[in-house]
């Protein structure tokens, strides 16, 4: 028995592939255990390790960090997608002296790490005269290495569209920035989008190198609860990174919404009931003498209107 991509297994392909299931299964339980079991004997799960969390303090001071980390992602998300569509399109025009130092800025802010830049910003700027604050030097670095990333994804989306639908933009009598903004972009942000979600979840767990520069995000503070008594390291980092987890859950939840949403066919029409647009602008064809006469008859009206003959 075959199907369409693949053959069926048969009864020793199903008898192997459960047993390597359950030899998974085993093995990432044994590393479970192994873990838990470690914890256990050095009292990670001890009252002590824990206790700072039981006081209310810690947890507004956590939560005023999770407000750093959100700001500084909001601000970082929403200029990396500004950069990265105007050097996108930079990098797709057709005159060299446009395009060639737009692209290389672009590979220049994507050689260059995100930490590196931070640092350059911070404590390399105050040597010429320029003090930043960390909050700016963390969004500048995210902005400018996450836009010249997503400058890369949109001109790809856009490039991978057939020729056709430039064409047909400018057969219409559209302009380039009519073809780019109208029927180029739309379709690509739409073909890209889940690797856009992706590096924005990157730009979303990058801000936790700010706590390099001092910036007092989550990461940052978790730091400082290491230094309380019982010395909580791990407890801190597994609140922290719980705190992350939930957070690019979040993201990629909103982005399946989003992404669902701009995937919905454009023939459908929402107010009514999703019947498809050809079936509500062509009538059914008539199937009594009848409605064939009227359908003739409303035929001859139009035709003799229009001074064509019938």
């Amino acid at each position: 028995m075959t199907s369409v991509l693949y053959d069926v297994p048969g009864p020793r392909a199903i008898l192997r592939n459960r047993i390597l299931g359950v030899v998974t299964i085993a093995a990432v339980a044994a590393v479970l255990g192994f873990v838990a079991y470690r914890f256990a004997v050095t009292g990670q799960f001890s009252a002590e390790k824990w206790f700072v969390f039981s006081f209310g303090n810690v947890w507004v001071n956590i939560l005023k960090a999770l407000g750093n980390t959100l700001a500084a992602f909001g601000a970082a998300a929403v200029g990396a997608l500004v950069l990265g569509f105007v050097l996108a399109i930079g990098r797709l025009s057709e005159h060299a002296a446009v395009r060639v130092p737009v692209t290389a800025v672009t590979e220049v802010f994507r050689a260059v790490p995100v930490l590196v830049f931070m640092m350059l910003m911070y404590y390399g700027l105050p040597t010429v005269g320029v003090r930043m604050e960390p909050y700016w030097a963390v969004v500048i670095a995210l902005v400018a290495y996450n836009g010249s990333v997503l400058a890369e994804v949109i001109r790809a989306g856009v490039e991978s569209l057939p020729r056709g639908q430039k064409e047909a933009g400018y057969a219409i009598g559209l302009r380039k920035s009519g073809v780019m903004r109208l029927i180029l972009l739309p379709q690509a942000v739409r073909a890209m989008l889940p690797v856009i979600i992706a590096q924005l979840v990157v730009t979303l767990k990058d801000t936790a190198l700010g706590f390099i520069i001092t910036y007092p995000e989550l990461l940052y503070f978790a730091k400082q609860l290491t230094s309380q008594p019982g010395r909580p390291i791990l407890q801190s980092g597994i609140v922290i990174g719980a705190i992350y987890i939930a957070m690019c859950l979040l993201l990629s939840w909103l982005a399946n919404v989003v992404e669902k949403r701009l995937r919905r066919s454009p023939s459908t029409r929402g107010g009514d009931g999703g019947k498809p647009a050809d079936v509500l602008h062509h009538p059914v064809p008539p199937t009594t003498d009848t409605e064939l006469i009227a359908a003739q008859t409303r035929a001859g009206a139009h035709d003799s209107g229009t001074g064509r003959a019938v």
